[in-house]
This record gives structure tokens, C-alpha cells and sequence, in this order.
């Protein structure tokens, strides 16, 4: 995230290198109010990792390090010419494209190995993503600097026990929607990308939906190489505190994890190596937390576990994720070389313990739940409290908004906060099948599936199963689009018991593999974040053919006289429910619902549960 403390008309406006916000934060004549600044102060900070900058005249350094204020971050093409020209230079360095962009831009990683081509299979891979929220680009001038002090300053060594592979830019249209404007609650760099894709999406949504071609091609790039970490680099919105690298994962201090062993190495091996390696560098580690509600001692929050996030779909997925969000008003020389040193010490802690976290991701792929919880929501109830190192801060009434607001006034606290912690809470508990069948016409789900790398079975001749299809009860549109998608939510299904033939073309798709806690969670109607609550299954929700009232009316009557059972269940109808006794439509329907008239595919949700 970016400021928009476009600090004195801030130069910002200009994206030359060399222009720098006003050094005394001092208001410009007749500049436009969003031209001064109007963010917070920052506490002042002198850390140790400015030793890693590199001087403007170093042939090597960097846009970011060549700003006088380091609040610059270079676009698309300088960013690539730069890794060209070390991709060049190096035989440590390769780019490699993996994808391309709506608007037609190469999506590439760096890689840094000493492996050539292949990488030796006994070194754990670590990637680092950044951008994929662009105006919180952080990990890319971080990973420059550091992949430049790999290849051409010593510390080539770090490749020895790791292979690394940086994204420096996923979401590259957003990065080129540049402006000084794009981030009104964060500080630097002074020219920002925007947070959604050029088809408005935000990417950090689609991590099992797999709607954008970006997330689509960083999860084939996921799946080949097999990462033994993977970091997700952002910029927090919300409120002031002293920590400026905060970071989680799911599972963190014991809490629930669908990668329970893998949460415990990051607990007990990871989190303990890079704090210190952040605080011996002059930075002020945190736990990933979000505020709850307006009052900054009101609370803090998880934010939530979903799997539509990078950390809920890798615990999910088995593949260790942990979520950086630099705290945004901070500077953005301290939150890049904060970075930096993060990144650093997550190779050498791979390094140490690489065989060990390989041990815990085989031991959560063998991980086969009957039960698997879903649809987390916020706990009520706080499970704990947090020592938290707050900035003092006052209130105001403001003018503008006729209330009190919060001013921050940028001074560390010298008393730590006691606050309350609440975590989340499952709200829906999903029973694992042994499969699931897709049919053959949505080969555009069975696709997704193949792209996530879960394992299915195709049949080529038509193959009739016993399976339970799933009547679906109760479903209502969301009001407003979402992420380009109508939401769709039941109350609930009624299994069905059927002897289902399925096309060639089909697919069985078992859940006694790895991925098998996704593969419920994409298919199961009722999780919040499967493909049909996204919206990608309307065509259930249209009912085909209808009866005309002077045939369905005498049918009913004759019906009524041939089923005594149904009079009677009918007659009880209409003794508990007035408003269908009063309804004549809503009458003839019940009616029309019981023939073999009706249609039967009506809400009935065409992936099938093998038992």
C-alpha cells in the first residue's frame, strides 16, 4: 500500500527516481489539499538493515535505492530491464515466464539457483510473491536488492542448501495503473499501482476459484515447482502501531490448521529465527493482526481463514504459506529493507530446517479428515489476550464528519496494550466423501480442478454409479456482484439416492488424495467457498417447462382422489401454513412439484458424492 502522504505536492506526481517528498514534511504554497500531507507522523527510525543500501553511483544499485528518499519503485519495463541485464550478468539468474496478463503482459519469476535448469530435489525451494496486490509492491525492490546480493556481492551461499523463485510483479496490469493516488492510507512509494487486475479483480480472492489468468498461472507455476514455502508479501491497511513487519499463517500458536505439523515448524523453528533477525536489524516484528471496530483497544482480530486468501488456500493445500502485510505507514525505505530481511533469513532458516518442514508437509498430506470444517466466521468470544505495542493517539471532532475521529500522533507508547483476541470459528462442518463426480459438459470445472493438480479419474465409455445427488434448498442471489461473480447461498441440500450414467468425458474425483480437503471444499454446494457459491453453476437455478392452470387443476383433483396419503399430507398443508392455504398458484404448484411432469434437474447440483 502506498501513501497518499504525498508528502509536499511530494514531488510525487513525477515518476523520476530522483524526486523525493519534501525532507521537513512541510505543507507546499497553492498545492491541492491531497497534495499535502495529511497521513499520520511515523516514529522515527534509524535500523541497522540501511547498511544493505547501495549507493546512486553502485553500478548495480537499484530505482528504489538510487531515490534520495527511497520512496520510488520503478514500472514494468524498468523492472524487467533490470532483472535482464543481472539475468545477463549471472549464471545464478533466470527469468522465466509463466504466464501472460489480460492486457498481454509477460508475467515472469527470477530464479536464483545454482542448480542450472533442474533443480537438485534435495534443496527446498522457497518462493516470494509480491505484487499481487500491486500498490503494495514492497517484495519487489526488497527481492531486487537481495537477488543483486546474490548474484554479485557475496552472498551466492545462500543458494547453497535453497533454490529461490521471486514474482516480482503477479498482478502486472494493476502495477502500470499507476499514480501518486492509489493508496490514500499508506506512506511510499510515491508512485503506486492499483489494487485490482485490469479486469477489476482482486487476485487475493481467487485462489480456489481460479477465475484470472494470473492466479491460474502461478498455480501451474506452483505445481511444478513444488515450493517448500511460499510468501505472500502485502501492505496493511487499518490502524497505527510500532511494528512494521507483521506476519502470520494458519495454525499460528496452536490454533486450528488444516496443516497442523506444518504450522508447528513455523511456530517452533521459523517465527523464532526471523524475529530476531528482524530485531537484530533494527525492525519491530508482529503477529499478523487486524483491529476490531473503530476503538484501537477494542480488540484485535485473525481476519479470517478462508481459503480465497494466499494463507487459508496453502494451508488447504499443504504448502506451507506465510502472509507478509508491512504495516503502511510506515516509511517505505524501513518496510522494504524489513522485507529484505525477512526473505533473507527465511532462506537460511530453510536452509537449517528445510528436511524437517518437508517431514511436516508429508505428514499433513497424509492427514484424511472425516470432518472438515468451513465457513469461518469471526469468534464472538475472545480465546486470548495480546500484549500489543500501541501508538498514543487522541480524539477530535471533526468537522467534516460531524463526530469524533481518531488522530494518531505518531509516538511509540512506553506501556504495552493488554487487548482481547478473537480468533474464528468454523459455522459448517462438511462430511468427506470417497468421490465426487463432475459431469462431462462442465469441462470447465473439471479444468480448474486439473489446474489446482488434484488428481482425477476420466472415463471414456458412459458409466452408470450409485451416487447421491444434491437437491438444493433454498437458494437466494447475492444482491451485488462480487469479484465478477453473483454469490449464491442454500440453506441446505437433500441427498438424493440415484443411479446417475455419466457421459465419457466425466470425471471421479476421490478425495483419498493430498488435495482431498480442497476437493470438498470446491464441491460441496454449501461451502462459502466452493464453485457453486461463487456462482459458477446458475443454470441449476432455471426451471424448464410449466403447467397451465386448466390442466394442472382437474390432474390435482384426480390425484387428491387416487392418494389417500397425499390428501392427508395435503390437508396438513394447508392446516399449518394459511398464506399457501390462501394461494391458489402456490396450491397447484404442490401439486405440479409431485408429478413426473416437473422438472427434475431443478435445483438438483449436477456434481454427484460417491459414498
Amino acid at each position: 500500500m502506498r501513501s497518499a502522504l504525498l508528502f509536499a505536492a511530494l514531488a510525487a506526481l513525477s515518476t523520476s527516481p530522483a524526486m523525493s517528498q519534501d525532507p521537513g514534511n512541510r505543507a507546499v504554497p497553492n498545492a491541492a489539499p491531497w497534495d499535502q500531507p495529511f497521513l499520520p507522523p511515523a516514529p522515527a527510525w534509524n535500523g541497522a538493515s540501511r547498511s544493505l543500501l547501495r549507493d546512486a553511483s553502485d553500478p548495480w544499485v537499484t530505482a528504489f535505492e538510487a531515490d534520495p528518499a527511497h520512496d520510488f519503485s520503478p514500472d514494468y519495463a524498468a523492472t524487467r530491464a533490470w532483472f535482464d541485464r543481472l539475468d545477463a550478468a549471472s549464471d545464478l539468474i533466470r527469468i522465466e515466464q509463466f504466464g501472460v496478463s489480460p492486457e498481454g503482459r509477460p508475467i515472469y519469476a527470477v530464479v536464483a539457483s545454482k542448480d542450472g535448469a533442474a533443480f537438485d530435489p534435495s534443496k527446498p525451494v522457497l518462493l516470494a510473491q509480491a505484487g499481487i496486490h500491486p500498490g503494495e509492491i514492497d517484495g519487489k525492490d526488497a527481492g531486487m536488492m537481495l537477488l543483486r546480493d546474490i548474484a554479485v556481492y557475496g552472498k551466492s551461499d545462500l543458494l547453497d542448501r535453497v533454490n529461490l523463485i521471486l514474482i516480482p510483479i503477479l498482478s502486472v496490469d494493476g502495477h502500470e495503473r499507476a499514480s501518486a493516488y492509489s493508496r490514500p492510507n499508506q506512506r511510499g512509494p510515491r508512485i503506486q499501482g492499483w489494487r485490482n487486475t485490469a479486469t477489476n479483480q482482486n487476485l487475493n480472492r481467487d485462489y480456489l476459484k481460479l477465475d484470472q489468468p494470473e492466479m491460474r498461472a502461478v498455480r501451474s507455476l506452483i505445481v511444478r515447482y513444488r515450493p517448500d514455502l511460499y510468501v505472500d508479501i502485502h501492505v496493511t491497511d487499518g490502524m497505527d502501531y510500532q511494528y512494521d513487519v507483521t506476519y502470520g499463517y494458519n495454525g499460528e500458536n496452536g490454533v486450528y490448521s488444516r496443516s497442523p505439523a506444518s504450522a508447528r515448524w513455523l511456530d517452533e523453528a521459523f517465527k523464532p529465527a526471523v524475529n530476531a533477525a528482524l530485531e537484530g536489524s533494527g525492525h519491530i516484528p508482529g503477529e499478523l493482526v487486524f483491529g476490531v471496530g473503530d476503538d484501537p483497544r477494542a480488540g484485535l482480530s485473525d481476519g479470517g481463514l478462508g481459503e480465497r486468501f494466499s494463507n487459508g488456500w496453502g494451508s488447504a493445500a499443504h504448502v506451507p504459506t506465510i502472509l507478509i502485510e508491512n504495516h503502511s505507514l510506515k516509511p517505505y525505505e524501513q518496510r522494504v529493507l524489513g522485507t529484505y530481511v525477512f526473505l533473507e533469513e527465511a532462506m537460511r532458516s530453510l536452509a537449517r530446517g528445510g528436511s524437517e518442514l518437508r517431514v511436516a508437509i508429508e505428514a499433513d498430506k497424509a492427514l484424511r479428515p472425516a470432518d472438515i470444517p468451513a465457513n469461518f466466521e469471526s469468534d464472538p468470544t475472545p480465546v486470548s489476550t495480546r500484549a500489543f505495542k500501541g501508538i498514543r493517539y487522541e480524539m477530535y471532532d471533526s468537522p467534516a464528519s460531524g463526530r469524533r475521529e481518531i488522530r494518531w500522533l505518531g509516538e511509540p507508547d512506553p506501556e504495552l496494550w493488554s487487548l482481547p483476541f478473537y480468533g474464528s470459528r468454523p459455522t459448517l462442518t462438511l462430511r468427506r466423501p470417497t468421490a465426487y463426480w463432475v459431469p462431462a459438459h462442465r469441462s470447465d470445472i473439471i479444468e480448474r480442478l486439473g489446474l489446482h493438480g488434484i488428481r482425477m479419474e476420466p472415463i471414456e465409455q458412459p458409466r452408470t454409479a450409485s451416487v447421491e445427488m444434491l437437491r438444493l434448498q433454498d437458494p437466494k442471489l447475492a444482491p451485488r456482484a462480487n469479484e465478477g461473480r453473483v454469490a449464491v447461498t442454500i440453506s441446505g441440500v437433500t441427498a438424493e439416492r440415484r443411479d446417475w450414467t455419466w457421459a465419457p468425458g466425466s470425471v471421479r474425483v476421490p478425495t483419498d488424495q493430498p488435495l482431498g480437503d480442497i476437493v470438498v471444499l470446491l464441491l460441496e454446494p454449501q461451502s462459502s467457498e466452493s464453485f457453486f457459491a461463487w456462482g459458477l453453476f446458475p443454470e441449476v437455478l432455471s426451471r424448464v417447462e410449466y403447467i397451465e392452470g386448466y390442466a394442472i387443476a382437474p390432474l390435482a383433483e384426480r390425484m387428491l382422489a387416487a392418494d389417500p396419503a397425499l390428501r392427508a399430507e395435503f390437508e396438513a398443508k394447508l392446516a399449518a401454513d394459511p398464506a399457501f392455504a390462501a394461494d391458489g398458484d402456490a396450491r397447484l404448484a404442490w401439486f405440479y412439484e409431485r408429478t413426473p411432469f416437473y422438472d427434475d434437474r431443478y435445483r438438483l447440483y449436477p456434481v454427484a458424492r460417491e459414498a
